[in-house]
């Protein structure tokens, strides 16, 4: 076994795809598959379940996967101890919900830029369910979501707190008048979303069980559809002051209860052993974990 077949075997495992893998590591499929073959001899187990439509890990290959990312780790701290000039170097792999990005990405691209040039940023926006189980199967380095969360194996870092608002069309006055509508209407995201979450257990807390729901997964869609008048959203009042202050909507402040989002930084506590995600979290404010 050598250092390129475990890179081999994370591509697979990334990938979920052989040709995929071959192409992402600039290689050809026959190759990575003799190479996988050799590992599963040698470790004596399979790691993958080929199926005609794609590869999954096994529990082993699962298992693997967790070492592999410790070996890289290991790796890359020892080019930064052993190396000249101390260069913090690689690729890390971020994950957000829609808001979260808009909030922090920019602000967090330039600084990391600025203080650690040699590594590459990759930025992933997805549900919360979706960012927790790319953490834990290594697809992602970390991710910000909304807390709270008791996943096991999972640490966290409080990044910031939130203030939602509900964001209506110009035509409402108060939050008495949008709940006594014949038919409440609302903009929402995807199930698993947070803000879609807090939004229809207001509802149910006021007693309003039926409701139309226009379900976009954008951000900027959300917006135009609640200026557009079809239903109202809930949204962090943040964004609305930063990027949609001009637009036609209003915002009215919610229970307290209901409004407070607490967003952290999620991450394997082994992989903190990398260099990388230790610069990365140092960028967000944090020091020593």
């Amino acid at each position: 076994m050598n250092l390129n077949d475990l890179k081999l075997f994370e591509a697979v495992a990334l990938q979920g795809n052989f040709t995929k893998a071959a192409e992402s590591m600039f290689t050809v499929q026959s190759n990575v598959t003799a190479r996988i073959k050799i590992l599963e001899k040698e470790f004596g187990a399979r790691l993958f379940l080929r199926t005609s439509r794609k590869v999954e890990l096994t529990p082993a290959g699962r298992t693997l996967l967790q070492y592999a990312k410790q070996i890289d780790n290991l790796v890359e701290a020892a080019k930064l101890e052993i190396g000249e000039g101390g260069v913090v170097k690689g690729q890390i792999k971020i994950g957000f919900i829609e808001t979260t990005m808009a909030l922090k990405g920019p602000e967090l691209v330039k600084e990391l830029a600025d203080k650690f040039p040699h590594i590459d940023l990759d930025f992933t926006s997805a549900m919360p369910d979706r960012l927790i189980n790319d953490v834990l199967n290594q697809r992602l380095d970390a991710a910000f979501i909304p807390a709270p969360h008791s996943i096991a194996g999972l640490e966290e870092i409080h990044i910031m707190d939130e203030n939602i608002v509900a964001v209506t069309p110009m035509s409402f006055n108060s939050l008495d008048e949008l709940l006594n509508q014949s038919l409440v209407k609302t903009i929402v995201y995807d199930q698993g979303c947070f803000f879609r979450t807090r939004l229809e257990a207001w509802l149910v807390s006021n007693n309003i069980l039926n409701y139309h729901k226009t379900v976009i997964n954008s951000l900027e869609g959300v917006i135009n559809f609640i200026e557009c008048g079809i239903g109202f959203g809930f949204l962090p009042s943040e964004i609305i002051s930063t990027f949609y202050s001009g637009r036609k909507i209003k915002t009215f402040n919610l229970p307290k209860e209901v409004s407070k989002m607490k967003t952290v930084l999620i991450y394997k506590k082994e992989n903190l052993s990398s260099p990388v995600l230790k610069a990365f979290i140092s960028i967000c404010g944090i020091k020593n974990p």
